[in-house]
């Protein structure tokens, strides 16, 4: 049994929460969501969360994970999920806290009790090792040869409790952690109050939609200056092998543009890859590479008839 046969799916359709109404932004706050996603829809996104104990550093991000546009609109229309206001869902919950809360509640505190009892019981048992090191030295006659790995274990700050004093589990004050998610997770609104999809552009989201459905994982290619960085598989396996750009069919791309970005992707060893869909699919069109000497280009036929896809490679390097 493989690890992604014990995933558990969502209840579906799950909702993707629209931070705000002017930036558009799509965030998912469940980790078994994001998990599911990644290993059976090829959905990457990106982690955006800060870590509790380590706000400052910006390199390795969790929770909530952002997806983009074209991510977010092909979930919805393949009925896996909805959009939701996360503002509106945020104050249904604070107001109206779901049962499972209270034994949320109960059970960090019962964490917290656990916590401070190690952290007692550690305390007692350096301060029994320092009272055994302390009889020690007043046992021995020449106290100056004394090992020093000894007077290094024995602490100013740990001194020995008078009798009586020992903390008794009414007494302890239980450690307060921090949760770095809601949970119970914070329900949507219903279904059929869900926001429109998000706005997209129709060549981005028909080459987006072409190369998710040949198999591909994609992430933001802003790194490499094209809108997808494109995996043949999970990223955490493999390296990217196409920097995408999406054009309409009748675009004009920019000389400069294209030997640019043939130049760039040969640069960091991958393909500039350009699609869009095709208006008209009854015109003529041939096909055929430019000069050997600047460009060598490969066509794929999508297995979607409205889209085409271009890979440039430049050959003068």
């Amino acid at each position: 049994m493989t690890v992604q046969d014990n995933l558990v799916p969502p209840d579906l359709p799950f909702p993707i929460f629209q931070v705000s109404q002017r930036v558009r932004r799509y965030f998912l706050y469940d980790i078994n969501t994001v998990t599911w996603l990644r290993r059976t829809h090829n959905i990457l996104g990106v982690f955006i969360g800060s870590l509790p104990q380590a706000p400052q550093q910006n390199i390795f991000l969790g929770l909530p994970l952002e997806l983009q546009p074209e991510e977010a609109t092909l979930l919805v229309e393949k009925g896996l999920a909805f959009i939701a206001d996360d503002l509106q869902s945020h104050k249904k919950a604070i107001r109206s806290p779901p049962v499972e809360l209270a034994d949320f509640r109960a059970t960090t505190r019962k964490e917290g009790f656990a916590t401070v009892k190690a952290v007692v019981k550690q305390k007692q048992l350096k301060t029994q090792e320092a009272l055994q090191q302390l009889n020690i030295r007043q046992a021995t006659p020449d106290a100056d040869n004394v090992d020093e790995k000894h007077e290094k274990d024995v602490s100013i700050f740990d001194t020995p409790r008078k009798s009586g004093t020992k903390p008794t589990s009414s007494s302890l004050v239980p450690y307060s952690s921090t949760p770095t998610t809601s949970y119970p997770p914070i329900l949507a609104l219903p279904q059929d109050s869900s926001l429109p999809l998000p706005v997209v552009s129709a060549s981005s989201y028909a080459l987006f939609k072409h190369l998710h459905s040949s198999g591909y994982f994609m992430s933001p290619g802003l790194r490499f200056g094209c809108q997808f960085s494109v995996y043949p598989g999970d990223p955490l396996r493999f390296h990217s092998h196409f920097l995408a750009m999406s054009y309409d069919w009748d675009e004009e791309i920019d000389l400069l543009d294209f030997v640019a970005g043939g130049r760039l992707g040969t640069g960091v060893k991958k393909g500039w890859l350009i699609g869009g869909p095709v208006e008209n699919s009854d015109d003529s069109i041939k096909h055929g590479p430019l000069s050997e000497e600047v460009s060598h280009i490969e066509h794929t036929e999508s297995r979607d008839s409205n889209v085409r896809t271009f890979c440039v490679e430049w050959g003068g390097m």
